[in-house]
């Protein structure tokens, strides 16, 4: 199975996971993993996800197809917000499924690297005071640590 969700609502974890692997016995591991949005030193309000609906997807979609390619997964969901997302609240769920916990594990890993560095959205940082600080540039080491997989098979 796989799910490919950009959306403005929560989602929840235990429920994605159920989705997942519900009725499924050839699945012995599942990786997930949660981003959140941090308070930056208790100074963030929220961050403001934007995005272009179709091309987010699209892009979204071919990471996760090279997922497929590269390791034997039974399994596959990875759901990002988009618009204002509080302190606290959640922002990315990627969950894995495969027989063995390496592909999952390294499959999850590899998908959260090239979601931080692909995955076209846009965010802007809110202040608690109110003010938006601005667009959020991307950094070197998201970079870095998604080369890691450009030359592995």
């Amino acid at each position: 199975m796989r799910i490919l969700s950009v959306q403005a609502e929560h989602f929840d974890l235990a429920h994605e996971i159920q989705r997942l692997t519900q009725g499924r016995t050839d699945i012995g591991a599942v990786v997930s993993f949660t981003g959140l949005c941090r308070s930056e030193g208790d100074m963030l309000d929220a961050l403001e996800l934007e995005h272009f609906p179709g091309m987010a997807e699209e892009e979204m979609g071919r990471v996760m197809d090279e997922a497929e390619a590269r390791w034997l997964l039974q399994g596959l969901s990875v759901i990002h917000r988009f618009g204002r997302i509080k302190a606290g609240e959640q922002i990315v769920l990627v969950v894995t499924a495969s027989a063995h916990r390496d592909a999952a594990f390294q499959a999850a890993d590899f998908l959260m690297d090239y979601l931080k560095t692909r995955a076209p959205f846009w965010k802007k940082e809110w202040l608690k005071d109110g003010d938006a600080r601005g667009w959020v540039e991307a950094k070197t080491e998201d970079e870095a640590k998604a080369d890691r997989w450009r030359d592995k098979p």
